[in-house]
């Protein structure tokens, strides 16, 4: 006799596109979250979690263009989030790279529901490279910028 029949009712390999997301957004939150950026591991697990859980509801429903519209929502949604992620401070703007990343997770979350895993591990690899890839170059042309406007205030 099973304690729980439910639990023998469900079919467990359609949480594999959530799980598969779920370890995308977390390799992407870590990064984030060692750079001690706001949205980190968890906003990120979240993210792409929720987004392939939304695709999974869209794949199952009869009519195409509902799941077609439902998936333009989600990513309509998170441009909200992303948009609540941008701070701007007199003349400097913060948080541009965070709502790239979020919008970006819920495209790697779309993915995984869509069972396209190869295109979410790949992209997922190029936003590493592009995070910790670039971060020299963005630190020295930050450095030359901040240069430049000192000499300007000087002359």
């Amino acid at each position: 006799m099973d304690s729980c029949p439910f639990l023998t009712q469900i079919e467990w390999t359609s949480f594999i596109p959530i799980l598969i997301a779920m370890v995308m957004g977390a390799v992407i939150g870590l990064e984030r979250e060692i750079h001690q950026k706001p949205a980190g591991l968890r906003t990120m697990i979240l993210i792409s979690t929720g987004a392939a859980l939304f695709t999974l509801v869209a794949n199952r429903l009869a009519d195409e263009n509902a799941s077609t519209r439902l998936i333009q929502g989600v990513i309509t949604g998170v441009g909200f989030i992303g948009a609540g992620a941008i701070i701007r401070d007199r003349a400097n703007v913060y948080g541009i790279t965070t709502a790239a990343m979020i919008w970006l997770m819920t495209g790697i979350g779309i993915a995984c529901g869509m069972g396209m895993y190869e295109i979410a591990a790949g992209t997922t690899l190029l936003a590493l490279i592009t995070l910790w890839g670039l971060s020299p170059l963005d630190r020295r042309i930050t450095k030359h910028e901040n240069n430049r406007r000192e000499n300007v205030k000087e002359n």
